[in-house]
Parts: C-alpha cells; structure tokens; sequence
C-alpha cells in the first residue's frame, strides 16, 4: 500500500509546533485522532492533540524546557496542555486499559503504539502522523474506511461498548459527521445495548447530542436511531414527529443562511410544551439559560412583530421563535436591539414620586416606544411625558 502523507494543513505551521514536537523527539510523538482525520477530510483544524512514549512527569519537564508552559488538565489519565503562542496542544502518554466498567476507565501507560490505537474507538480516529515527515500511520484500516465514509469500531462493537457506553452516542454522531451508510455489526451493537446508556451522566449524553444535532446530516441519522429506540431509554419524548420538525427546521436554517444550533434544534426535535421542554433541560443538566431559551421557543411569536419580540427576549429568542414557525428572519437576525433611550430618573424629573410607580409607568413608556418602531430619544421623551401626564391627571381626579 502506498505511503499516505498528511497534507501541509495551516495548523502544522503554528507558532511553537515544530519546536515543540523537536522537543519531544521524532520516534516518541505523533499527531493523532481528529487533527489527523481533518486534515485528510479537508476540514478545518481547531484541537491538535499528540500521543508520546514520554511519561507525563517527563512531558511536563521537556514542555517547560522548550520555553512553554505546562498545564497539567488530566494528569491522571496522562494528558499535558502545552500552551503555545499559537493556543494549547494536548499531549498525552500512550494508554492501554486494565478495566472498563462501561463508564469510566482504570489505565496504564505503555510505550506500544499499536497498543494506543486499539483503545480507540473507530478506525478513523486512530490514526497517526509523523510531526517530521507527514507520513501516516494506521493500524485498523482507518484511511480505508475514511475514504470509503465508513465509521467502524476498531474490533468487536459489543466490547467497544461495554467499555464505554458512550459510544453508542458517538457512534450516532461519527456518522451523522462523516459516514454514510452504517455499518452493520456497529448498528447492531448499538440497538442491542441502548439501554446502557441509562448508566451514563446525563451532562455527557447531552454533550453527545447536542453535537449530533448539528452535524451535517443530523436528520437521516435521527430517523435511523428513532427506528431503532436507541434514545428511548434516556429521552422518550423523542419521536419520529420530532424529526420531521427538525428537517422543516434545518430547510428552514439552510434557505435562510441561519447556522444550525443545537438548542434550537433541540426544541424542534422535542414536543411544542413548553413544560416537557424544560423537564428535558432539567434532565440533561443544561444550563439554565438553555432551559429557558428551550422551553420558550414554540411560545407565540405576538402581534408586535419580530423585532419588538427580539427586544423583549433578545434576538436568539427571536429567530428560534421564527425559524421554528417557518417565519423571515431577516428583520432580526443581524439587529442589535436598541436601550430604551428614557429611564426612570427623568419620570422623578417629571413629578412622579419614586417607588412601585416609576417602574409601572416606564413599562407602559416601554410599551409605547416599542409600538411606535422604537423612535429617537426626543420622541421617546415626548411619549414619557404623555405617560406623565395621564398618570398625574388620574391621580388628580382621585383626589378631587
């Protein structure tokens, strides 16, 4: 087989790479996973990771001796961030497993490389490069099945699974990515063990989907894993109906020019309740600003228009709200929602006592300013003193 050579992708020409991977020696590093599979795909680079030989105390010392800083973010598991002027590079020791429990796993550093790649999930992502040379190197048939779009675990699915649940998602999102048809032993595995996602954190099976939903081809592997209830087991109010909002909503994405987002189209894939929307959130642990933006993106659009509603809710809110209705987001979705220009310090200025009564009538200020296309600030001074005015002629007529 010919010799496959990583092409010269920009980000093998970062700023303190090279001297970097001189650092750790030309047999003891390699590019490795996804800036390997990228670069072959054509695809933009953003993460570099390295496998070394090196023990991670030893990587620790040759990183600070090439001038950089270390960053210890997983140790443990054998992992170094080098801070580079160009951004981190995440090094790590070659591992092999010595348990698995479906969730986490015990490891231990090996200085074998074949070794590493086998502990990798599909064939794809095991693949090497030589910092020097370029030269590829693949253990598992990953350039084959790169070529040939085909995501594969690297040996049995059943076992790949057994030792990290996870991968039943990732395997959903690989080829929602990069695949195209499945491949059959892995979709079997995948739709005999869905229940074992049950044991998983819900923030990683979040983590999961949420990428999956904005992967290219995101609705044809929904479709497939709804016929094969693999999300059944973690989010049952996922159904076939879910999916078919999604496609309206990814067409509606796609002819507008609107990027995909994943809450978004999380709430296209969920039922229009707002309530069992925000027990979803809840239970995927989404922060709390993405349950909010979930539960309220089937809420009603109103009669004020796009943009009053991209100032009440923000223009996010607002073009989720339209896109999912199949409404123009034109008018929003480059709009930077302008600052009421009167505040509540000129209503005093006016003769309205400070208290409960300055925050109503700025509201109704509010209100009017908005129904009027949200005018200059002489205008809006103009509709706080008709506001003004009403109120303290009320207030007079009480007295009387």
């Amino acid at each position: 087989m010919a010799v496959m050579i990583l092409p010269g992708a920009e980000w093998r020409q970062r700023e303190g790479l090279a001297e970097l991977t001189a650092a750790l020696g030309a047999d003891a590093a390699r590019y490795v996973g996804g800036a390997v599979r990228d670069t072959l795909l054509g695809i933009a680079v953003t993460d570099i990771d390295i496998a070394t030989r090196h023990q991670p105390e030893d990587v620790v010392d040759i990183v600070r001796r090439a001038g950089f800083k270390p960053v210890p973010t997983g140790i443990a598991h054998g992992t170094i961030t080098a801070v580079l002027p160009s951004g981190p590079v995440e090094i790590t020791t070659l591992r092999r497993d010595v348990s698995t429990d479906g969730r986490h796993a015990t490891i231990a550093f090996t200085d074998d490389w074949r070794e590493d790649a086998s502990r990798r999930d599909f064939t794809m992502n095991a693949l090497y490069a030589d910092p020097l040379t370029g030269e590829v190197i693949d253990y598992f048939g990953g350039l084959d099945d790169l070529a040939a779009r085909h995501v594969r675990f690297i040996g049995d699915p059943l076992r790949r699974i057994a030792e990290d649940h996870l991968r039943i998602l990732r395997f959903f999102r690989f080829l929602a990515r990069f695949g195209d048809a499945p491949d059959a032993p892995a979709l079997a595995a995948c739709t005999q063990r869905a229940r074992d996602l049950m044991a998983l954190s819900r923030e990683r099976i979040a983590d999961e989907l949420l990428k999956l939903l904005v992967a290219r081809d995101a609705v044809r592997v929904l479709r497939l894993m709804i016929e094969r209830d693999i999300l059944l087991p973690v989010i049952p109010e996922v159904d076939a109906a879910g999916v078919a909002r999604l496609e309206t909503l990814a067409a509606n994405e796609a002819a507008q020019g609107i990027a995909a987002d994943p809450i978004r189209r999380l709430a296209a894939l969920l039922p229009a309740d707002p309530a069992i929307n925000e027990a979803v959130g809840a239970r995927l642990k989404l922060s709390n600003a993405r349950r909010k933006r979930l539960a309220s993106a089937f809420q009603s659009i109103g009669v004020e228009g796009a943009p009053a509603l991209a100032y009440r809710i923000g223009s996010e809110g607002a073009v989720d709200r339209l896109l999912l209705s199949g409404d123009d987001v034109g008018a929003v979705a480059d709009w930077q929602p302008p600052v009421l220009p009167v505040s509540g310090g000129l209503l005093v200025q006016r003769g309205i006592g400070r208290g409960p009564d300055v925050a109503r009538l700025l509201r109704q200020v509010e209100d009017r300013w908005i129904a009027e296309g949200f005018p200059q600030a002489d205008r809006a001074e103009a509709i706080a003193d008709a506001v003004v005015a009403q109120f303290l002629g009320e207030e007079s007529s009480k007295n009387a």
